[in-house]
């Protein structure tokens, strides 16, 4: 919207009004000089119509104000912050720059107002959330905490502005906007304020994306929630009576509050169990604030704790013990869930009145109660951050910052009792590279709670793991999909790479001795030339088939000699044509490469030639519906139609789609996976194996088989031609006996 800033006098007496009540909030913070120039600032804004509205016609001069009375409320920043926030539109419209505020009002207002002018250009060239926006995002998170927090307090209160501005919003692209705002909200502001403890702003920032987003959802719940608000009331009340009695028997102080569900945790919950609104039973929380100084925190929750579950049965499996060891973000409290009056299910949670302050206000909260167990888990995880952002790159950053922004932490300890945190889903191997680089690049696999494990094994919180090594052990490629930090992984290939650069070394040592053994002088340029007809586009790759085994050097030898005599032409039986169709010998589980030969696959318009992979969540094969996926680096990914990542790809990134197809049948064949579940019956396992065995075309990579409680369940993975020659492998899996369930990864 263009032209100058004209006040209603709603506006004027609204700005006016939360001007005096926020100098009011941070006066103590406040240096000599500031008041003055916040009234002068405010007065100039209104006055000089220097600013215009935003895309929704909104004030500029009344946003800030209400995002700095959030902050204040909500976050409990003060000064610094409140006048950043303040100062933020005029810096925007080149009114002031930023040296002036530096010179003004100090070094650390200057600071977030910097990191936020960077955010804003950012988003000026371009709003969609991609990886360089979103690496530039942590940077300047990582610069200075208080500016992630500013954003979110923004964002907050934009959603809660447009919400009063629906009527006005017709136009297509101001619905698109605001979709746009909402989406944002949904995908990176709301993780973001969950993994900093401000479960409030958290909630709230869900709630009214859900009501942009999906509109009959948010609705419905809404009218779901007014129906049965009398009946929950009076049920919370029948509840807690009889346990504030029996807290205030045992001179415990405290006050309880009953906690409705966000309605999108409700709609969430909803989605989960394929349920309708009458099937979610934990509607709403009971918490218990207990007001006690900090040296008997744990004492006195733990006593209400026994309270609690001596008057309701309580369900041991939904027992969550963040007092012990709190949360990255330093949440602390103790969650149960009991059954209450009526046979129903109710969450209790129990906390002090500083863990309740610190799990509605976030980190912030930390400022106030310095030294408190928590802070230094923040700070782990901001160097994590920076960390990954030197070895990473593009999207595998943001893949791993989104995961570790909306999974939760595991807890395993040493034999020695040392604790360690991990994000759930973390394995073994990543627990091995996570002590030192040589303990990963050695594991064999781990004693967990003295049972013997792989290294794919997950690691679950309390677990006690002793890593086993071998000197004969060495990396592998497929260690990359068993690791799931971003640390492990770095290591990985890094140790790849040394093994790599080793074994080439070795191997062109062996050739050259053979070669002198028979007299003969190697001329580099015959051998590169030799390399490149027996089909390698990498030195590497011949030497790596020299090392394993997989090429004979005597044979090797003959053709070199044939080449330089130029008698014979460089073919026959005992050498491979190309490391693509190479295949080891009388061996069933030998490595196929799926590198196509030739273009097998017709990318959007009929183009060919285009460098794409298949994509590893859905391993898609000949004949599958298939679509392409333009990466951040520009290559393509081919995903399968039913992928379990392509309606989120096609939502979010539809303009990034392009159209696939099998144009014909090459030669090469690809990697599936299929699970297996089934009788622990003898023999199954060799049935199984003996029917892919017997197929010349088939070939069998690996197989990972767990018995537990005369079940077993595994993951088969085969090399593979075709989907047709797939469902029929498939269906005489079936016909097994004992075999329950074979379905494809």
């Amino acid at each position: 919207m263009t032209g100058k800033l004209e006040f209603t006098t709603r506006e004027k007496e609204e700005a006016l009004a939360l001007y005096h009540k926020i100098r009011e909030q941070i006066a103590p913070t406040l240096v000599e000089g500031d008041e003055e120039s916040m009234q002068r600032m405010l007065l100039a804004a209104i006055e000089t119509h220097q600013l215009q509205r935003n895309v929704f016609g909104l004030n500029p001069v009344l946003l800030s104000l209400q995002t700095a009375q959030l902050v204040v409320d909500e976050i409990g920043l003060k000064r610094d912050s409140v006048l950043a926030v303040l100062l933020r539109p005029s810096v925007e419209e080149g009114i002031l720059t930023i040296d002036e505020v530096k010179s003004q009002y100090g070094e650390s207002v200057a600071r977030i107002l910097h990191g936020l002018q960077r955010i804003q250009e950012l988003y000026q060239k371009n709003p969609v959330i991609e990886s360089e926006n979103f690496r530039n995002l942590l940077l300047s998170f990582a610069e200075d905490m208080r500016v992630i927090l500013i954003m979110i307090a923004d964002r907050v209160n934009l959603m809660r502005q447009i919400r009063d501005v629906g009527t006005s919003i017709a136009n297509s692209e101001k619905e698109s906007h605001r979709r746009e705002v909402s989406q944002e909200a949904a995908y990176l502001y709301a993780p973001l304020a969950h993994k900093l403890g401000l479960y409030k702003l958290k909630s709230e920032l869900e709630d009214l994306s859900l009501k942009y987003l999906e509109h009959d959802a948010y609705y419905h719940i809404k009218e779901k929630l007014s129906e049965t608000k009398k009946s929950r009331d009076a049920y919370i009340e029948r509840f807690i009576a009889p346990v504030s009695e029996r807290l205030t028997e045992a001179g415990i102080k405290f006050h309880i509050k009953g906690r409705t569900k966000s309605i999108h945790s409700i709609w969430q919950k909803m989605k989960k169990q394929k349920c309708p609104f009458e099937g979610v039973y934990d509607l709403f929380a009971i918490r218990i604030i207990i007001d006690t100084p900090i040296e008997k925190e744990k004492m006195k929750c733990w006593q209400a704790f026994a309270i609690v579950t001596s008057m309701y049965q309580p369900n041991p499996k939904r027992l969550r013990d963040w007092l012990s060891v709190p949360k990255s973000n330093g949440y602390e409290s103790l969650h149960i869930t009991v059954l209450g009056p009526e046979q129903k299910w109710v969450e209790v949670q129990i906390r002090t009145e500083r863990m309740d302050e610190i799990a509605e206000r976030g980190v912030a909260a930390h400022w106030r109660y310095k030294g408190v167990k928590g802070e230094s888990g923040l700070d782990e995880w901001l160097t994590n951050i920076r960390s990954m952002l030197e070895t990473s790159d593009g999207m595998e950053a943001m893949d791993q910052f989104k995961m570790d922004l909306y999974e939760d932490e595991v807890f395993v300890f040493t034999p020695k009792g040392d604790l360690f945190k991990f994000p759930k889903g973390a394995t073994v191997l990543d627990f091995a590279y996570h002590i030192h680089s040589k303990v990963g690049s050695a594991c064999t696999g781990a004693r967990i709670n003295g049972k013997a494990v792989t290294i794919r094994q997950p690691l679950q919180s309390g677990d006690q793991v002793e890593i086993m090594t071998s000197a004969n052990q060495k990396p592998k490629q497929d260690w990359l999909n068993i690791a799931q930090t971003s640390r492990a992984r770095s290591k990985i290939r890094l140790a790849l790479k040394e093994t790599q650069v080793k074994e080439g070394l070795f191997a062109k040592e062996m050739l050259e001795r053979k070669f002198k053994n028979r007299k003969l002088e190697m001329d580099d340029s015959i051998m590169q030339l030799l390399i490149r007809k027996l089909g390698f586009k990498e030195v590497s790759d011949f030497y790596r088939q020299v090392a394993n085994g997989e090429l004979d050097p005597a044979v090797i030898i003959e053709k070199y000699i044939a080449l330089q005599q130029d008698d014979q032409p460089v073919t026959g039986n005992n050498v491979a044509e190309s490391a693509a169709n190479f295949v080891l010998e009388n061996s069933k589980l030998s490595t196929v490469n799926s590198q196509l030969a030739d273009d097998v696959l017709v990318i959007d318009r009929n183009l060919k030639g285009i460098d794409y992979q298949l994509a590893r969540c859905c391993q898609p094969i000949y004949g599958d519906k298939v679509f392409g996926f333009v990466t951040i680096n520009g290559g393509i990914k081919i995903h399968r139609e039913d992928c379990p990542n392509a309606p989120e790809l096609k939502k979010r990134f539809g303009y990034r789609v392009v159209k696939a197809r099998w144009s014909g049948k090459g030669a090469s064949q690809y990697a599936i996976t299929l699970r297996i579940i089934g009788n622990d019956d003898i023999g199954i396992v060799n049935n199984l194996t003996n029917i892919i065995s017997r197929d010349e075309k088939l070939i069998l990579r690996s197989i990972n088989i767990d018995s537990h409680d005369g079940l077993f369940s595994g993951n088969l993975t085969i090399m593979i031609d075709d989907n047709t020659r797939l469902e029929a492998l498939i269906k005489k899996l079936r016909t097994v006996r004992g075999v329950k369930q074979v379905e494809r990864l």
